[in-house]
């Protein structure tokens, strides 16, 4: 940037992007020139035709390689636009771009900056904004849930009854439907500023946390759970905290599909150059055409459990964006109804 800082300096180019490659390409076209003329008439000895010749080529040579140096150095306004543009794409980086300049490509840095700005206020407040609502539907809704208790404390007909039950029911399935879209929007926001750094991951120590979080959902349908670490450690770029909330996301849905009394495999393990996470149950499973609709945000595929538990159908989806986003692959696969499935996810190492 510093050379186009300083044509940026002079008078005629200030203005025009173009006219600052025209002038270093016309300096660079006229070295040449310039330095065979010295050559000819300073020399003080006989000069040869085959000694101007080789010192033509040698100018012209010379006068190139620095010409393309220089001009390859003011393309870098270009350059530092679409880093800026591709760090806020990928990570949601916000860069503070000069916008001073008044050439073409001082208004592209300009614009860019300006667009990065205007996005990021535009999600900021799209998410306070349904903040806000969802806070306000969840007063909405919990109106008639109160009402609701209230009719059933006052021991009515077991007809009333039954409808002020549905009525609670349905607005706890409205409360977990707002607490999900919450929960998706911060999520999703996590996962964007997460910092993509390469760093030593052990799997030994994580997996006491995961444990811990799935422990109770297996005692509750006596489902064995069978680990294999093969792999104890590897340098990942996802953050431990997602890596282990994307196990257990994916340990729990195994557990929910799963029929009483069974078992889930978890496997760690490497392969071809590609670390494997495998989570595997022999439960509900699926058609193989429906693997697609799994991983989309808020599924027509949400089912209950083998135990009627419920299903918020975005818990695949964060777990994929947040797989994809640390550079990983999640995919599915199943051999049919009450056949099982298995969930596998693999990083290059």
């Amino acid at each position: 940037m510093k050379l186009y800082h300083k044509l940026s300096q002079i008078s005629f180019l200030k203005k025009s992007y173009a006219f600052k490659f025209l002038f270093v390409a016309f300096i660079g076209i006229h070295i040449p020139l310039i330095g065979i003329l010295f050559f000819v008439l300073f020399f003080e000895h006989k000069i040869s035709s085959a000694s101007i010749l080789v010192f033509s080529l040698i100018m012209t040579l010379l006068a190139t390689a620095i010409t393309l140096l220089v001009l390859n150095r003011l393309i870098k306004p270009i350059a530092t636009a679409s880093k800026a543009l591709d760090d806020y794409r990928a990570s949601r980086k916000l860069s503070a771009l000069p916008t001073e300049y008044t050439d073409e490509a001082g208004l592209l840095l300009c614009n860019i900056q300006e667009s990065i700005n205007e996005a990021e206020n535009f999600i900021n407040e799209k998410q306070d904004l349904i903040y806000m609502l969802s806070h306000d539907l969840k007063n909405f809704a919990g109106n008639p849930q109160g009402l609701a208790k209230l009719i059933i404390s006052e021991n009515p007909s077991e007809s009333v009854t039954n409808l002020a039950e549905l009525i609670c029911e349905s607005t706890d399935l409205q409360f977990r439907y707002i607490e999900n879209f919450i929960k998706l929007l911060k999520e999703q926001d996590e996962i964007a500023k997460v910092n993509q750094e390469i760093k030593l991951v052990s799997f030994s120590k994580i997996l006491p946390f995961i444990n811990e979080q799935v422990e109770q959902r297996l005692l509750d349908k006596n489902i064995r759970m069978d680990l294999v670490l093969e792999c104890a450690e590897a340098n990942l770029k996802i953050d431990e905290g997602l890596l282990v909330q994307v196990l257990v996301n994916l340990i729990s849905n195994a557990v929910k599909f799963s029929y009483f009394d069974s078992e889930i495999k978890v496997k760690i393990f490497s392969e071809d150059s590609k670390l494997v996470f495998t989570v595997k149950d022999n439960g509900m499973g699926f058609d193989k055409n429906q693997i697609e609709e799994l991983f989309k945000k808020f599924t027509k595929m949400s089912r209950l459990g083998t135990a009627s538990e419920g299903s918020t159908g975005i818990g695949l989806y964060l777990c994929k964006k947040i797989i994809e986003r640390n550079k990983g692959r999640l995919t599915a696969s199943s051999e049919g109804k009450n056949k099982g499935a298995e969930f596998k996810i693999e990083f290059d190492v």
